[in-house]
């Protein structure tokens, strides 16, 4: 009882005379740690688009477009949550917000996982997309303004470090979920190499006798081997009757997070009103000016009357927007660009530590980045993220375009430092962007703030993965038609049991695929699995041009804005 009779009161959480400020990050940082496990979420893109085919999609199975968006509604909600969140948070403290995303977080996985078992879409959504994503968001901002106000003479490092655990939380995440999903993995049937089992096709889908009836098969092939979940022979299995073990991860992820977020909340402290470092002084006049630092405050709701919030929601925004969309597919895009180029190199191992190496420099690029802001400048700062950026994101077309016409380990190494360095500068922006705003509104009322700008994370959410998700499959709409003209009629009909008059509700069912139609086509033919994402890659560019010309135009804010002496209250 004793314990949770402190949980309300912010009063009962600032910190006594002489207490160690460095005590405060270890939390902020666990809590980031579990909720940027989201950063992850490619992991679980293929079990779930096989939750009855398990070693490949099932005509019943959910579509990668269907999945993606939940990482999407999960990011929305997080904006969201974050703006009406960070105003309750200058009124109830950190410690209430971090348990309130505790509860939500780890609960939302449970609601998700029982979706999973029912197969029920909508259940996924509102679990780990709607009450996972509020957890988000008030787990997101509960350690931001409280590391400013402890370390208002670093204060880009101070976001640097709490941000860098939301960054670094997929490369705890990613493997654990790997080795949760192989644990509760499970083979379907396998009745067969495919010569040995009799097969029919009836409406693209393939079947076959099973116990006295017709069963919906799924076909591996060698293309397909790579791309399993655990590897397994070559032939013919039941769908239904396997296991890819995403349920089960889903409710041991929510209790771990869950425990972990509620012991790391209580460890929150505030500072005592009007304290500072030992030693410390505020900048001067000049020296505020000079670095685009205000020594004045601007309320919550004055700041959305300014110019410069606008123009730093486009920063964010559309910064993140070029890398949100890369972060949701990340596995399956190296999987698609380089694995049937380069097979022997990209396998399904090779992905995954892809998408942990991508956590490993998101993370690294928010303490970097921020650090490196408190001596160059915040402005300066998103210069180079933008400028670099376009050059970056315009060489990924040309990678693959290379690789397709003439597959090579170098192009690999292009594109993997290519990707590196973009996903340095995606965390370095949010772990920039509260110091940014503190700089600009003074960091009295920055959680707050911060809130509202997270809106900017929720549009990019839906833009990021809306661009790669619909430009991908444009793209191999027609790699599919392009490909399908150039296979022997007779070879197609003999590998998928329906003629190429079929092909539209053959690519529905999943039997056809670029890799299966790769195995029938032409010696010569140049796969189009590595270019299917160039038109994504140029609209990214795109909006870093743009996101350039608004960070340009900041300015300071208008000194009418400033709130004046003796103004209390939460920011309103």
């Amino acid at each position: 009882m004793g314990l949770f009779a402190d949980l309300p009161n912010k009063e009962r959480i600032v910190a006594g005379p002489g207490f160690n400020r460095w005590r405060v990050p270890p939390a902020s940082i666990a809590i980031h740690l579990c909720i940027g496990s989201v950063y992850a979420w490619s992991i679980f893109n293929l079990p779930l688009t096989r939750a009855f085919g398990v070693v490949g999609s099932a005509a019943e199975d959910w579509l990668l477009s269907d999945v993606v968006w939940i990482f999407s509604v999960a990011i929305v909600f997080l904006g969201l949550s974050a703006a009406v969140g960070g105003k309750w948070l200058e009124r109830v403290g950190p410690r209430m917000v971090g348990v309130t995303a505790a509860l939500l977080w780890g609960g939302g996985f449970f609601v998700g996982g029982l979706g999973i078992l029912s197969h029920q879409l909508w259940l996924l959504y509102l679990g780990y997309g709607v009450i996972g994503g509020v957890g988000l968001g008030l787990g997101y901002v509960s350690p931001v303004s409280t590391l400013i106000k402890w370390f208002p003479d670093r204060r880009g490092m101070a976001t640097g470090m709490a941000i860098m655990g939301f960054g670094g939380g997929a490369m705890i995440g990613a493997p654990l979920k790997e080795r949760l999903l192989g644990l509760f993995y499970r083979a379907p049937d396998f009745l067969g190499p495919v010569a040995d089992v009799d097969l029919v096709t009836e409406g693209g889908r393939r079947l076959a006798q099973v116990s006295g009836e017709l069963r919906e098969v799924i076909v591996v092939g060698a293309s397909d081997v790579a791309s399993m979940i655990v590897p397994g022979p070559e032939g013919v299995y039941v769908v239904g009757t396997g296991d890819t073990g995403v349920a089960a991860a889903f409710f041991v992820l929510g209790a771990a997070y869950l425990v972990i977020m509620v012991v790391a909340a209580f460890s929150y402290r505030l500072p005592a009103p009007g304290w500072r470092p030992e030693g410390w002084e505020p900048p001067t006049e000049d020296e505020a000016e000079k670095r685009m630092v205000t020594r004045h405050d601007v309320a919550i709701d004055q700041a959305l009357k300014t110019p410069q919030f606008y123009l730093l929601w486009v920063v964010l925004c559309f910064n993140v927007t070029a890398g949100i969309g890369v972060l949701g597919v990340a596995k399956t895009m190296m999987s698609e660009i380089f694995g049937g180029t380069l097979p022997d190199v990209v396998d399904g191992a090779f992905a995954a530590t892809y998408v942990l190496m991508i956590s490993v420099f998101n993370m690294l690029g928010r303490f970097f980045w921020a650090t490196t802001s408190d001596y160059i400048g915040r402005k300066n700062t998103y210069t180079i993220f933008f400028v670099l950026g376009i050059a970056l994101y315009l060489s990924i077309p040309y990678t693959a375009q290379q690789v397709s016409a003439s597959p090579a380990v170098v192009w690999l190494v292009v594109f993997y430092a290519a990707t590196m360095i973009i996903f340095t500068m995606y965390g370095g922006g949010f772990a920039t962007i509260p110091a940014y705003l503190a700089d600009i509104f003074g960091a009295r009322f920055v959680g707050g703030i911060h809130g509202r700008l997270l809106t900017a994370w929720s549009t990019a959410g839906v833009l990021g993965p809306l661009a790669i998700t619909s430009l991908r499959a444009r793209a191999v709409d027609r790699a599919i038609e392009r490909l399908a003209a150039e296979v022997d009629p007779a070879a197609f009909e003999a590998r998928f049991g329906a003629g190429v008059d079929q092909l539209a509700p053959l690519v529905d069912a999943k039997t056809v695929t670029i890799p299966r139609l790769m195995e029938l086509a032409p010696p010569g033919t140049v796969d189009p699995s590595a270019t299917v994402y160039n038109s994504t890659m140029w609209l990214m560019a795109g909006l870093l041009a743009v996101a350039l010309v608004a960070n340009a135009l900041v300015r300071p804010v208008d000194p009418k804005h400033h709130l004046k002496e003796g103004n209390e209250g939460d920011g309103g």
